[in-house]
């Protein structure tokens, strides 16, 4: 469907690709990843053709239509309804819709019989195109991303950056190009959002290629991760978990080769060193150093997994009872956010706020700063020092200091050793550290407010949505701090891995009072969906009780129909069992494959042998299911 081929693109002489190749089947679900600033948006603009490559090609078939969402659409605004923007998407519907009005408004005034025919192939294709339900499917998509009903005939004007980007998102969604391009289409979502749009590409019949540093996202909707490193991509035929397990495996091989070639060089070069002066030696020596020339350097492994170690220091412990909230309400006008709720947050919580848009998380994380007035009371334990990150403090780094400035900012008492210590555990090496803020890019004024927030001796943090414009390296490296942290801390955050790596607590907002949830994410999130199917199941039955009863006729099968069915089922059990057997032994002898050492020398090979493991795999999952269904009807 699309290819590239020997792709080199240069960026004020630095290449940004040099040699790389890709190609993206029908229905591929690719994950791009990479650190940030390697190329990965870049890749994006150059399959759209916004720029244009220094060497190589990209082909696409010609039916192969192309959408695209990046970050530029926040700057999109209009007075039309953003049900009107989402529907946008349907050209063709439109202009038929724009036509029938007209030659409905002709025939008002004069009824012919063109004009009747004319309706009637305009009707035909709207109706053949669907044209009768794109408004509902445009009101399904855009609910689905977080709207409310009465908020569809609302301007988009109206709307914060990013709304407006789920508006954009919906559009491109309801178009259902063949390749669907998604720069960070989770940076602007909350949890439910994300969820519906994992089960709407999952879903997608066309290909997908997204960018994104939500690793659990990549999870659920990637068949393929494609690594951006040293100007190349790197493919992976899984998800990103898949990628991971993968990648440390061909690193290790890497690193086995590089070190082999390095002892034959070193051994080498000792050979050439200890008889170039000899005469009787001279065509050996030769010899070597020709294939000294000739050999093809292996490159050493980088590990890209930051390891940091983090001395937190307190100026003061705090009491048991960090922070509590006695009977507290807060409301902007008619919209309420809390009524009457209290809370506690004790000495080393570390409480993850989740929850939709629009529940109040940032506004909570305020009233606990104080910077917001509240009806009821806010109380701040014994020797509780706080410190306050949010999105909106990047921009109140100095621009005109340097990194090392800055961090003095935040009063730590820490020497220029110990700030260097600090910076470069957020990837900031060397000369970065003389850089001035206003140079940095949005990820990397993030990455230095959270340092100023970590070094401040805080025993109490407030961090609302740390992790956004943070590439997976820098959201591993936060995790580790947090995991060192001693103190208490409340985060709001929308990825579901970090959250899960970082909190003993979970709270939500729920019917306007603060819930909490004495345990992890991951503990929380199977509790919540099993309360949920259980709530679900209550109210079946309590409609199912106030339905009148009918009378039901009982049938009574022929004991023949029964033998002959039993008969039916136990020959298809029969044969799903043959099947499994037979899929059992491939996978057995795929493992044994893998198991062989000799099999990783070729690349090629081995990403055949783990895809064909993983089709196997599935393969056998289905044959399972199918057989305890058909062992399930026989018992029935």
């Amino acid at each position: 469907m699309l290819t590239i081929s020997n792709l080199s693109f240069y960026f004020g002489g630095r290449p940004i690709f040099d040699g790389a190749n890709l190609q993206i089947k029908p229905k591929d679900k690719i994950g791009l990843i990479g650190l940030n600033g390697m190329g990965k948006s870049t890749l994006l603009r150059l399959i759209v053709g916004e720029y244009q490559p220094d060497a190589g090609s990209i082909s696409k078939a010609g039916d192969c239509s192309i959408g695209f969402l990046n970050q530029d659409l926040l700057s999109y605004q209009t007075q039309d309804s953003i049900l009107a923007v989402a529907m946008q998407a349907f050209e063709r519907e439109n202009y038929l819709q724009t036509e029938i009005d007209k030659v409905l408004h002709e025939m008002e005034v004069d009824y012919k019989d063109e004009l009747v025919d004319k309706l009637g192939r305009l009707q035909e294709e709207f109706d053949h195109l669907g044209g009768y339900t794109i408004q509902s499917k445009a009101e399904e998509i855009l609910e689905g991303l977080g709207f409310k009903t009465e908020e569809l005939s609302k301007p988009l004007k109206e709307f914060s950056g990013g709304w407006r980007m789920r508006v954009m998102l919906a559009k491109l969604l309801l178009q259902k190009p063949a390749l669907l391009l998604l720069d960070e289409p989770t940076n602007h979502l909350d949890l439910p959002s994300i969820q519906w749009v994992e089960k709407y590409i999952l879903n997608y019949e066309n290909a997908v290629v997204v960018v994104s540093h939500d690793r659990e996202f990549l999870d659920n909707v990637c068949n393929t991760t494609v690594e951006v490193t040293g100007a190349k991509l790197v493919s992976y035929p899984g998800n990103y978990s898949f990628y991971i397990e993968e990648k440390a495996l061909r690193n290790e091989i890497q690193k086995g080769a590089y070190e082999n070639q390095q002892a034959q060089i070193r051994q080498t070069e000792r050979f050439i060193e200890r008889f170039k002066a000899k005469a009787t030696k001279a065509r050996q020596v030769q010899s070597r150093v020709k294939a000294l020339n000739r050999l093809e350097i292996i490159d050493d492994v980088i590990d890209a997994t930051a390891r940091v170690h983090f001395k937190f220091k307190f100026g003061v412990n705090p009491g048991r009872n960090v922070f509590s909230l006695e009977d507290v309400s807060k409301a902007y006008g008619e919209k309420v956010i809390l009524k009457n709720t209290t809370a506690t947050i004790e000495r080393g919580d570390k409480i993850a706020l989740i929850g939709a848009n629009g529940k109040g998380k940032s506004t909570l994380l305020r009233i606990i700063a104080g910077d917001e007035n509240i009806v009821g009371e806010r109380k701040l334990g014994h020797n509780v020092n706080f410190s306050f990150f949010a999105q909106h403090q990047m921009e109140s780094l100095h621009l005109e200091e340097t990194l090392l400035e800055e961090l003095k900012y935040a009063d730590g008492g820490k020497s220029e050793t110990e700030l260097r210590s600090v910076l470069g555990c957020f990837l900031f090496n060397g000369d970065d550290v003389f850089k001035k803020i206003k140079v940095l890019s949005g990820g990397e004024k993030s990455r230095v407010a959270l340092a100023k927030v970590l070094i401040s001796e805080a025993n109490f943090l407030l961090l609302d949505e740390p992790t956004n414009h943070l590439d997976m390296q820098s959201v591993n490296i936060l995790i580790q701090a947090l995991e060192q942290y001693e103190g208490t801390y409340v985060v709001v955050s929308h990825d579901r891995h970090f959250v899960s790596q970082v909190a003993n607590k979970i709270w939500y907002i729920e019917d306007y009072e603060i819930k909490e949830y004495p345990g992890t994410y991951d503990e929380w999130e199977e509790w919540y969906e099993e309360n949920r199917k259980s709530v679900a199941s209550n109210q079946q039955a309590a409609a199912s009780a106030s339905q009148p009863v009918k009378k039901v006729e009982t049938v009574t099968q022929k004991p023949a129909a029964n033998a002959n069915l039993i008969k039916k089922l136990e020959r298809e059990i029969s044969e799903i069992e043959a099947k499994i057997t037979d899929l059992e032994h491939q996978l057995a002898t795929i493992e044994g494959k893998l198991a062989d050492p000799s099999n990783y020398s070729d690349n090629h090979a081995l990403q055949k042998l783990n895809a064909d493991y993983e089709v196997v795999k599935v393969e056998l999952k289905k044959a399972n299911d199918l057989w305890e269904a058909k062992m399930l009807e026989m018992e029935g």
